[in-house]
C-alpha cells in the first residue's frame, strides 16, 4: 500500500493523522524561491521551522517524520546554510529529508553528503533540468527514495494542468528509470475519494499502474485552515484514509483497471485543459 504523507506543523493534527493510519508526517521548511516561482498559484507554502520539527517529533510514535528542507544554499543574511539546516533537522528528529528544486547532479551529491547516512534521503524531482540529468543522479550512492513534484515540474514544462505529466509520458518514463534502479518512488498529491479536479481514485490507480510507493495527502484531503472542530478533523482523517485503503485493496487485485483508468485520465485532462 502507498505510504501516505500529510503536511502539518500542528502536533494535535499530527497525532490525529498518525492514529488514522497516515505513514509520514511532513514538516515543510522550504521557502527560498518558492513564492517567486509559484506566485499566484493556490499551492501550500508552509515555511515551518526547526521548532516545528522538534514539536512534531515529540508528538508522534509510529509515523515517520519527513522534513522538506530548502534547496542547497550558503548562509543567507537572514537564514542558516544548508549544512546547519540539515544538521538541526536531523538533531530534532527528522527521519527522512527531502531536497526540493534541484537542477544538477552536484546539488543532490552535496545533499547526500550533508545528510551523511543519518536519515533517509529523498530528492524531490521538480525541474526539467533535473530530468535531463536523472540517469546520473540515480547512479549516486546514498539515494534512498525519490519523489516527483508535479506542481513545479509542470510549471517548468509550461503545462496548464499538473496531471498532464501523467499522460504525456513524463512520469511513466521517470518511474521506469527508478524501478530499474530499485529506488522507491512516488509522485503528486491525492485528495479524498471522489474529490479533486481529477478524482482521487483515478490518481491512486495510476500510482499502482506505475509502481509508486508513496503520495502526499493534499490540502483538500483535510484543510485544517478551514475545519476547526477537532472531532470533525479526526473523522475526516479516519474515514478518508479508510476509503483510500479500501480502494487500494480493490485496485491491487484488478489489473484491468489500468487501461480503462489511463483512457479516462487522458480524456478528463483534455477536458480540464479546455477550461484554462
Amino acid at each position: 500500500m502507498l505510504k501516505l504523507m500529510y503536511i502539518t506543523n500542528r502536533p494535535e493534527i499530527a497525532q490525529i493523522a498518525e492514529s488514522a493510519g497516515v505513514d509520514r508526517i511532513f514538516v515543510d521548511m522550504e521557502f527560498i524561491g518558492k513564492d517567486i516561482r509559484q506566485g499566484g498559484m493556490d499551492t501550500v507554502q508552509s515555511h515551518h521551522t526547526i521548532e516545528d520539527i522538534k514539536n512534531i517529533s515529540n508528538a508522534i510514535n509510529q509515523a515517520e517524520l519527513l522534513v522538506r528542507v530548502n534547496p542547497i544554499h550558503d548562509e543567507l543574511d537572514n537564514y542558516m546554510s544548508s549544512k546547519e539546516e540539515i544538521d538541526l533537522a536531523i538533531e530534532n528528529g527528522a527521519k527522512v529529508l527531502m531536497l526540493p528544486y534541484f537542477k544538477t547532479v552536484d546539488e543532490v551529491r552535496t545533499f547526500i553528503s550533508l545528510v551523511d547516512g543519518r536519515a533517509k534521503t529523498m530528492p524531490l524531482l521538480e525541474t526539467p533540468g533535473a530530468v535531463e540529468v536523472i540517469d546520473e543522479i540515480l547512479n549516486l550512492d546514498g539515494l534512498d527514495e525519490i519523489f516527483i513534484g508535479l506542481n513545479d515540474l509542470s510549471l517548468g514544462y509550461k503545462k496548464k494542468f499538473m496531471f498532464e505529466l501523467l499522460v504525456d509520458g513524463t512520469v511513466e518514463k521517470l518511474c521506469f528509470k527508478f524501478k530499474q534502479k530499485g529506488i522507491p518512488y512516488g509522485f503528486g498529491g491525492i485528495a479524498s475519494l471522489g474529490k479533486g479536479m481529477l478524482p482521487s481514485e483515478h490518481i491512486i490507480t495510476e500510482h499502482y499502474r506505475l509502481g509508486s510507493t508513496c503520495a502526499i495527502l493534499s490540502r483538500s484531503f483535510c484543510n485544517t485552515n478551514k475545519i476547526n472542530h477537532i472531532g470533525l478533523i479526526s473523522s475526516t482523517f479516519v474515514n478518508g484514509v479508510r476509503e483510500i485503503r479500501e480502494y487500494e485493496e480493490r485496485v491491487s487485485k484488478y489489473s484491468n483497471f489500468f487501461n480503462e483508468n489511463n483512457i479516462f485520465i487522458k480524456n478528463a485532462i483534455e477536458e480540464i485543459k479546455g477550461n484554462f
